[in-house]
């Protein structure tokens, strides 16, 4: 009977034609680790035989291209089902497989042993509890930060100009353009009811007051 060779998702082959080797990487953090580069004796010969041939010609020719035909780097082969089975038995002790989410996670820094579960499904009580003192941190300063005036003096009612209107300088607050002395203001809030006043308007159009 024809032996099933395991394998996982968290997993890269990264073989080339001098050998196997394969990249495993924790499904949560993204950190890995590479299984030892093994070298197949058969590339070895293949290219010994390739060198030969094109030395000497003749049957060694034949030979090599017989080797090519042999070794077939485009397709698994039992070398390289156990180089992978090899592999796995080499990284398997540094991963956990979740039985809460499914995923392989590495046991450095995303395993909860306590549970048996990975970080992400049973967080670690100790990180947890951080993360959420950070947030409730956050949230109390927010809440107290409301209750702080600082805004100050600032002209809330009137439209603020990032830039000039006349010469486009960058601005930081004022009634003047502090590059080319041009007001700032583009409209006067009438001092009875709020209402901006028209462009040289005397009197506010909704009220009566004074400009």
């Amino acid at each position: 009977m024809t032996e099933h060779v395991p394998f996982t998702d968290n997993v890269t082959d990264l073989s080339n034609e001098d050998g196997y080797q394969f990249e495993f990487r924790c499904e949560r953090c993204g950190n890995g680790f590479r299984s030892a580069f093994r070298r197949d004796l058969r590339s070895t010969g293949q290219k010994l035989a390739r060198g030969l041939s094109g030395f000497l010609g003749g049957p060694l020719a034949q030979a090599g291209y017989m080797a090519d035909r042999l070794l077939d780097r485009g397709t698994n082969s039992p070398a390289k089902d156990e180089a992978l089975r090899a592999a796995t038995a080499e990284i398997a002790p540094r991963f956990h497989q979740c039985r809460g989410c499914g995923d392989w996670v590495c046991g450095d820094g995303c395993w909860n042993n306590d549970v048996g579960q990975c970080a992400r499904c049973s967080p670690v009580v100790v990180e947890e509890l951080a993360r959420l003192q950070a947030e409730a941190r956050r949230t109390q300063m927010q809440q107290r930060l409301e209750s702080v005036d600082l805004v100050g003096s600032t002209p809330l009612g009137q439209q603020a100009q990032p830039r000039c209107p006349a010469c486009g300088a960058q601005t930081h607050g004022g009634k003047f353009c502090t590059d080319c002395g041009a007001p700032l203001t583009t409209a006067r809030a009438c001092t009875g009811c709020g209402t901006d006043l028209a462009q040289g308007a005397r009197f506010c159009a909704e009220c009566g007051t004074a400009a």
